[in-house]
């Protein structure tokens, strides 16, 4: 019998949403960890920082700090069962305003984040034809995108505006939907389709005349390069945007999981299977760019790039001259289309919860209220000859500025201000299958803040130091300086705002179950004992 209050008579908005099932937790974790940075930035990341060699900053990266920080966004979403300013008001009630620093930061992200998706949409139509022709980046910026001057701009490109459009009401239907009929279905359809295609583009690739030297560009070890610092702070970096810590999307998602779930061992699974991601990537990218240099008589360094480049001239230029380009074309564009909606998703639904949770409203209230206006957002500011600038600038803003900035400020006081590594770390061997005790506690309080205010420090000096990419410093103290501190002083401003008393009550019946079972392992009985008289 269990030892759990009883819930019967709590409304049924007290009840917290959740996962059906930790497989397909799981796959949404993945889902929204693998995203357009796996198959666009990795690979050139790696090429660019040593090689193979980047392997073994990659993998200390990994286990040092992106692991330990996934299992704290873990602790703090499934013990404190709320949205990220909720779990991190309940954990702490100054360490609220981190929470709303995170659903700020996705706002900024997923309104330029689907304008992407757009633009592999039509590239995966555009593929059948290659209607790019014989200049893929001329036909890039003047066909397809219109490019106008560094602005802001009223002129609509509708190429780009009506995919933009469609990717937002796809986004829409599976949000209002909620957790279990709309993300999780949503993930439980699209990932397996992204594997697949994915898998077939790797071995398209791999057949392709010089997919060899490209392979032996991408793994060719440049030892030298591990004694740089830059290098090691460039895989530390990678990995906070690769596996989503720190956005409040870890959080989220765990707050929707059941009471006796095996949160470390589930981090473990989604941790590996995006470095496994990942790699693959790397090497159906580079065997297409070994093919690339092959064909143009250069090498692969001349052929390499990252991003936007890689994604949307190098590998038009591929698809012209591979065998069945067309079909490498629409496996390509389909995955980064499919991979990057199950990012968005994620993106979005910590800004749905965080309003859900603040203002009391029902599920589909919260998220037409806030996709709605993201959407009007996105198409004002991304859907214009413009919007390339504006969203690079705010790109490279938030994700310093930001999620890495953010990152630090986070560790720092839940380490050592709030001092909550200890009741975290029980929460995690609670029903975890990797136990967590000093040497986590050790990471989380002490490599991590070192290591991203190194990042940070990094970051200010060079973005201080000369304009970034020499765009107009009106563009970059609206867009870039001023949307950082916008954040975080709206942070605090939504902080101050009353929360609705239902969030405050406690009284979703997993948060007391929680709370109840962890009060009992803490008091006078042996847990042996105490343990028999759980579920």
């Amino acid at each position: 019998m269990s030892t759990a209050p009883s819930h019967r008579g709590q409304s049924k908005a007290a009840v917290r949403e959740t996962f059906s099932s930790r497989k397909l937790f799981i796959l949404s974790a993945i889902g929204s960890a693998v995203g357009l940075g796996n198959i666009w930035r990795f690979p050139y990341v790696a090429f660019e920082n040593g090689g193979g060699a980047f392997l073994i900053p990659y993998l200390a990266a990994l286990l040092s700090a992106g692991i330990p920080l996934l299992f704290l966004d873990y602790a703090i979403g499934h013990k404190f069962r709320g949205s990220a300013p909720l779990a991190y008001r309940r954990m702490s009630r100054p360490a609220e305003f981190l929470g709303w620093w995170q659903v700020l930061m996705c706002f900024i992200i997923a309104v330029y984040y689907a304008v992407i998706i757009g633009w592999a949409g039509m590239y995966a139509w555009f593929s059948i034809r290659q209607s790019w022709g014989d200049d893929a980046e001329g036909f890039f910026f003047s066909e397809f995108l219109e490019i106008g001057d560094p602005g802001v701009s009223t002129s609509y490109v509708p190429q780009v505006l009506w995919p933009l459009i469609a990717v937002w009401l796809i986004a829409i239907v599976i949000l209002v939907a909620g957790v279990r009929r709309g993300i999780a279905r949503a993930n439980g359809i699209f990932m397996p389709l992204l594997v697949v295609m994915f898998v077939l583009l790797v071995i398209s690739s791999l057949f392709l005349p010089g997919a060899v030297d490209g392979l032996n560009a991408f793994f060719t070890p440049n030892w030298e390069a591990l004694a740089n610092p830059a290098v090691w702070a460039a895989a530390y970096g990678h990995i906070f945007f690769s596996l989503s810590i720190a956005f409040g999307i870890m959080i989220t998602y765990s707050s929707y999981l059941k009471r006796k779930t095996d949160l470390t061992g589930s981090g473990m699974v989604v941790a590996f299977a995006n470095s496994g991601f990942e790699i693959l990537a790397g090497i159906g990218v580079f065997a297409a760019l070994g093919f690339m240099a092959a064909a143009a008589g250069s090498t692969v360094d001349e052929s390499a790039s990252a991003g936007i480049g890689l994604a949307f001239i190098a590998f038009p230029t591929i698809i012209s001259e591979a065998p069945f380009g067309s079909v490498l074309g629409i496996l390509f564009f389909g995955s980064l289309v499919f991979a990057g909606l199950t990012s968005l998703t994620s993106i979005v639904e910590v800004i749905i919860s965080a309003v859900k949770d603040k203002m009391g409203w029902a599920r589909r209230t919260s998220a037409l209220v806030v996709t709605i206006p993201m959407a009007l957002i996105s198409i004002l500011l991304f859907a214009s000859s413009t919007g390339l600038y504006v969203l690079d600038i705010a790109d490279a803003f938030v994700n310093q500025f930001g999620i890495l900035f953010g990152a630090f400020i986070a560790t720092v006081l839940v380490a050592w201000v709030f001092r909550k590594l200890p009741i975290l770390s029980d929460h995690l061997n609670l029903y975890g299958s990797v136990k967590m005790r000093r040497v986590w506690m050790l990471l989380i309080g002490v490599v991590c803040p070192v290591v991203l205010g190194y990042i940070s420090i990094q970051a200010f000096n060079t973005f201080l130091s000369e304009p970034y990419e020499g765009y107009p410093a009106w563009m970059l103290n609206t867009f870039g300086w001023g949307m950082a501190a916008g954040i975080v002083i709206l942070a605090l401003i939504i902080t101050m705002l009353p929360w609705s008393r239902k969030s405050l009550l406690h009284d979703d019946p997993e948060y007391v179950a929680i709370k109840a079972h962890e009060d009992q392992l803490t008091g006078s009985l042996p847990v042996a004992d105490q343990s028999k008289k759980e579920d």
